[in-house]
C-alpha cells in the first residue's frame, strides 16, 4: 500500500546490505537482451513523452491510489477487486492516451520520472489485486471479508495457501502467469492467528 498510496517503495535492509557486502557482478552490456531492453525502454519513454494530452501523471496517480485504497486495502472482498480489475485497465488506457508530461528526457525532468512510475505503478496496482482474488483467505492483516472467524479474525486456509507466489509477466495484453513455491516447515507449526 505504500508504494501506491505514497508512491516510493522501501528496499529491505537485508537486501541493501547484502548488495553492500558481495561484489556483484554486472552482465556484459552488449548482450542482445541488453540492446532490446534499452531499445524498448527509449520507445516507452519517448511514447510517455510525446503523447501530449491534459491530464498530469499526479492526477492518475492520485485516482490509482484511491482506487486501490477503496477496493484493494487492507479489508477488501471479491466485489471490490473484480470492480478494481475492470477499472485499472481503462484507467491504464486513458494514461497513456493522455497523460501530459511537459520537458524533455535531456535534463532533470520530475514530471517525467514520476510518469513513468505511475506507468509501473498502473501494472503492480493490477497485479495486487489479480493476486488478492486469487487468494482465498485472510492472511495476517489483509482481511478477505468473506474469510473470517465467526469473532471476525482472519480466517487463513494453510491447506490451499502454503505458498510463496510469484507472477510472471507474459507480455503486454497477456494475462501474467503464477509460478507458487510451496512453505514447508520443519520445526514451527503453522497457526491461526489471534490478536485478542
Amino acid at each position: 500500500m505504500q508504494g501506491l498510496a505514497d508512491g516510493c517503495f522501501v528496499l529491505p535492509y537485508t537486501i541493501g546490505d547484502y548488495l553492500a557486502r558481495n561484489a556483484v557482478k554486472r552482465p556484459a552490456a552488449d548482450v542482445a537482451e541488453a540492446n532490446q531492453a534499452e531499445v524498448e525502454t527509449a520507445a516507452r519513454l519517448n511514447t510517455l513523452l510525446s503523447i501530449r494530452g491534459k491530464r498530469t501523471p499526479v492526477e492518475f496517480h492520485k485516482q490509482l491510489g484511491k482506487l486501490l485504497w477503496n477496493n484493494c486495502g487492507m479489508a477488501r472482498n471479491e466485489a471490490s477487486l473484480k470492480k478494481a480489475l475492470q477499472e485499472i485497465p481503462a484507467l491504464r488506457e486513458g494514461f497513456w492516451q493522455n497523460v501530459i508530461v511537459p520537458g524533455s528526457h535531456a535534463d532533470l525532468n520530475m514530471a517525467f520520472e514520476r510518469a513513468g512510475r505511475v506507468a509501473d505503478f498502473l501494472e503492480l496496482g493490477e497485479l495486487l489485486c489479480l493476486d488478492a482474488l486469487e487468494r482465498k483467505e485472510s492472511c495476517g492483516c489483509h482481511l478477505r471479508a468473506e474469510f473470517q472467524t465467526p469473532e471476525g479474525e482472519c480466517l487463513r486456509n494453510d491447506t490451499d495457501y502454503a505458498y510463496v507466489a510469484a507472477w510472471e509477466f507474459t507480455g503486454a495484453g497477456k494475462p501474467s502467469q503464477l509460478h507458487k513455491e510451496p512453505l514447508v516447515y520443519e520445526e514451527a507449526h503453522m497457526a491461526q492467528r489471534s490478536y485478542k
